[in-house]
């Protein structure tokens, strides 16, 4: 066949493979035996076992597949960090490929040992060996690289046109230089390259990730089953624990996993747990992922000595930051660099896979290449070398910020805008970096900066509240405890036990809560710090209540109110006067309570506290709805919403819209309700409150179910039970179990009923939620007597009764009458009902609630006159 281009270009070729071939000027001549096959040696053997890669296969199978619809993908490159197993896939496919004979004329494979100063290839080495490969004789090979590729690329152009279609493999490549004088120069040649940079090539590109954890746990195992025998013990179930264990340290990276397999595999005695402890010591992990030539340290180390000075420092400093990922902002304050020049820096290493790119703008390290990076920091862990230096700067930043980012979440304190404009800009920072600035606190004392963590203990406790990252509190508080202790600076451990008392509180470790108030009231007594003395009686308090010892709490509200009174803190006594009112309310002393909430708000109209006045509104209507004056109710909730609404404070207008809808429920104007749980709703849901948003979908159902609309108070349940469940409140979770129980047997699902009001039963129990325990043996009686399970309705009313009793919540007591009487009437123990009917009037008299008593006193009306069994 012979073809002639432009300018006169021709190429002349035979049937056959190549024979010779004539570079003269610009014409090539080639002529091809017929009998002569391609050499298709160079393509190394895959691997026996290969697991994890199904969608990235089928994604390069359907690329080089020849009946895809428009063809062959020209180039695809296949990317990520070193041990990742690009060249094992590449080589698992290719081999799929020849079995499937898409590739008559064969296919080439080259290694460009690109990341090997000793051994890498240059393009024209590369098609030295290829042209040589296929045969085409050394004498006729050009000597300039430019010729080279012109040739290689009229051989290629004469195995396609004869139907005899190639796939190359580049592997290993560092540049897009070895790269492109290899290419051809159509797209009939299918081309796979791997590299641990992402090249600029007109090619699909496949970045490769890690290994999950079953893949990994697979990969080893096979490994051993294929070299040992299925058979071996170490696979057998109690030994499967060991080797996922082992499996996680190597962190998914194959090139560790399959080490770690070989050297099972080569010492059948060895067992998995056993290695794993030599491998948990990260100062010499890398050392011991290595068998003979293949080491993850030394395949890092051919990616790292490429790297350029900037690029090299930028990697050993990633590490100093503890947590998992951090920002590109966050990287230019631990580099000390200018932003931009911090974001080409990460996207060049981004490039070389040596870091990734969790989320836009946030940069990780694989845990091995963190380990590798660590350890080529210079030697030395002083504040004046660049790592301490670093470190220092990073953990200054984390503390500034975080200071700034807090004055948007106290609605007392002026907010600083210098760094983030509003609340949601602050939020979505420490939500960012919250796991980053955790890391912080619990690693600063390590490296002499112990500082930092008391500093953070207190500055994060208002997001960590608002988020309940309650475990975390509890931890950084405790550290910082420890160091104020360990320094003998008794006012800081004060108020560290303080604060850890509100954190053990938010998981209702209420004893535990009660010990930390107690020591940091002493230790405000022994220094006499009145103030201190003051919150602590009044936190101490607050978990008093927790446990329902209510009258405990009222005194310890009351020494509060009166120091503060002492000391003349106006806003302190207001808040004492606050908590004093809610606890009597918990013991229905309303008149009193009411009392209180009304000094509250007196003192914050006197010293122009708008947002505590909006507090003290909103705690007033609940005590007025005690009493049931709904009426007045409804106006502190208004009132407390305008406020709030004026204030800016979304999260306390959430909270007034919520108090609102449950009085509006009382006096049943229930759609009023659902439209003010609904704003409620939306405004949690705007402010990021996840926890106000599951009360929310809880009294939104319960409002909905009073308008028997069940089937959305059912879902709304469902969600406040699931997003209870997400933040690992317990408690929560079994309110919204109980409300859905409600709900389901609104549509007489009457056995799921009872299965919701058993699961709250269990969790009030567990979580000592006494009172609410009794709620729900009561509504769980309510469910078995409509199945007619009656006689387990009255011991269930009967468990409710002596529960309100012991609690003191007459109310209650009334309801569990109430409900006993009506199991009592089923089985026709008529006498024993009227009593319990006439205990449910006296409680609800006295408890101010007529309505239900003048229910329950038409069901006395309708009992027979004497016990019967007629």
């Amino acid at each position: 066949m012979t073809a002639t281009g432009p300018g006169g270009v021709s190429n002349q070729i035979t049937g056959g493979v190549f024979f010779h071939a004539v570079i003269q000027g610009r014409d090539i001549q080639v002529v091809l035996p017929a009998e002569v096959r391609p050499a298709l040696t160079g393509l190394p053997p895959a691997s026996a076992v290969f697991t994890g890669r199904d969608s990235t296969v089928r994604a390069l199978w359907e690329a080089l597949r020849p009946d895809q619809p428009g063809g062959v993908q020209l180039v695809s490159a296949v990317s990520g960090m070193a041990g990742i197993g690009k060249t094992e896939l590449v080589l698992h496919t290719a081999h799929q490929a020849l079995r499937e004979g898409w590739f008559p004329g064969g296919v080439l494979f080259v290694d460009m040992f690109g990341y090997d100063l000793q051994r890498r290839l240059s393009a024209g080495d590369a098609l030295v060996g290829w042209l040589s490969a296929i045969g085409i004789p050394g004498e006729h090979i050009p000597a300039a690289e430019q010729d080279r590729s012109r040739l290689w690329r009229s051989v290629l152009d004469a195995y396609t046109t004869q139907g005899r279609r190639l796939l190359l493999i580049i592997d290993n490549a560092a540049g897009e230089d070895q790269v492109g004088p290899l290419l051809p120069g159509d797209d009939r040649v299918a081309v796979l390259v791997t590299s641990r940079h992402t090249l600029d090539l007109d090619a699909r590109l496949h970045d490769l990730d890690v290994l999950d954890p079953a893949a990994a746990l697979t990969l080893i195992s096979e490994v051993i089953a294929g070299r040992r025998g299925p058979d071996d013990p170490r696979l057998h179930q109690d030994g499967q624990a060991a080797i996922a264990g082992l499996a996680e340290l190597c962190a998914g990276l194959p090139l560790a996993l399959r080490i770690v397999a070989a050297l099972l595999a080569d010492r059948p005695h060895l067992q998995a747990d056993a290695l794993a402890g030599r491998l948990r010591d990260d100062q010499h992990r890398l050392d011991g992922l290595s068998r003979q030539q293949a080491a993850v340290r030394a395949a890092f180390d051919l990616s790292y000595q490429h790297l350029p000075p900037a690029q090299a420092r930028l990697f050993q400093l990633l590490p100093v930051n503890p947590g998992p990922d951090i920002a590109t902002t966050t990287v230019a304050h631990l580099a000390g660099l200018a932003q931009h020049q911090a974001a080409v820096l990460l996207e060049d290493l981004h490039r070389a896979h040596l870091i990734a790119e969790p989320a836009p703008d946030r940069w990780g390290m694989h845990d091995l290449l963190r380990l590798y990076a660590a350890q080529k920091q210079p030697s030395g862990g002083g504040q004046e070398t660049d790592t301490g230096q670093a470190r220092q700067r990073l953990y200054r930043y984390y503390q500034d910020t975080t200071r700034t980012a807090n004055t948007h979440l106290n609605p007392n304190t002026p907010a600083d805008t210098s760094v983030f404009t509003d609340r949601p800009h602050a939020l979505a920072w420490l939500d960012a970096e919250h796991t980053n600035l955790t890391a912080t606190a619990t690693t600063a004392p390590t490296h002499h900066l112990a500082e930092v963590t008391c500093d953070l203990a207190f500055t994060l406790a208002e997001f960590l509240d608002f988020r309940r990252h309650f475990t975390d509190w509890i931890t950084i508080t405790t550290l910082a405890r420890d160091i104020f202790q360990q320094t003998g600076d008794l006012h800081g451990e004060g108020e560290a036990w303080g604060s850890l008392g509100l954190a053990l509180a938010g998981v209702r470790r209420f004893e535990e809560a009660i010990e930390a108030h107690t020591r940091a009231r002493d230790i405000f007594q022994q220094t006499g710090d009145l103030h201190g003395e003051g919150r602590a009686w009044g936190n101490l308090g607050l978990a008093l209540a927790g446990v329902r010892r209510f009258e405990e709490a009222i005194e310890a509200h009351t020494r509060a109110r009166d120091i503060f009174q002492q000391t003349g803190d106006l806003h302190g006594e207001g808040r004492a006067w606050n908590n004093l009112g809610l606890a009597l309310a918990e013991v229905r002393r309303f008149d009193e309570a009411i009392e209180a909430h009304t000094k509250d708000l007196k003192i914050c109209q006197q010293t122009g506290d708008l947002h505590g006045e909006g507090t003290a509104r909103g705690n007033l209507g609940l005590a007025l709805a005690g009493v049931r004056r709904f009426d007045e109710a409804i106006e502190a909730h208004t009132r407390a919403r305008d406020i709030f609404q004026q204030t800016g404070d979304l999260r306390g207008e959430g909270r007034a819209w919520n108090n609102l809808g449950l009085a509006q429920r009382q006096v049943h104007r229930f759609d009023e309700a659902i439209e003010a749980h609904t704003k409620d709703l939306k405004i949690c849901q705007q402010t990021g409150d996840l926890h106000g948003e599951g009360t929310a979908w809880n009294n939104l159902g319960l409002a909905q179910r009073r308008v028997r609309r069940f089937e959305e108070a059912i879902t709304a349940h469902t969600r406040a039970r699931d997003i209870f469940q997400q933040t690992g409140d317990l408690h929560g979770e079994g309110r919204a179990w109980g409300s859905l129980g409600l709900a389901l047997a609104g549509v007489r699902r009457f056995d799921e009923a009872i299965e919701a009001h058993t699961r709250a039963r269990d969790i009030c129990q567990q979580t000592d939620d006494l009172h609410g325990e009794g709620t729900a043996w009561n509504n769980l009686g309510l469910a078995q007597r409509q199945v007619r399970r009656f006689e387990e309705a009255i011991t269930a009313h009967t468990r409710a009764r002596d529960i309100f009793q012991q609690t003191g919540d007459l109310h209650g007591e009334g309801q569990a009458w109430g409900s006993l009487g009506l199991a009592l009437v089923e089985v026709r123990r008529f006498d024993e009902a009227r009593t319990s009917w006439q205990r449910a009037v006296t409680a609800f008299t006295s408890t101010g609630d007529t309505d239900s008593a003048t229910v329950v006193r038409g069901w006395l009306d309708d009992l027979p006159p004497t016990d019967s069994t007629s």
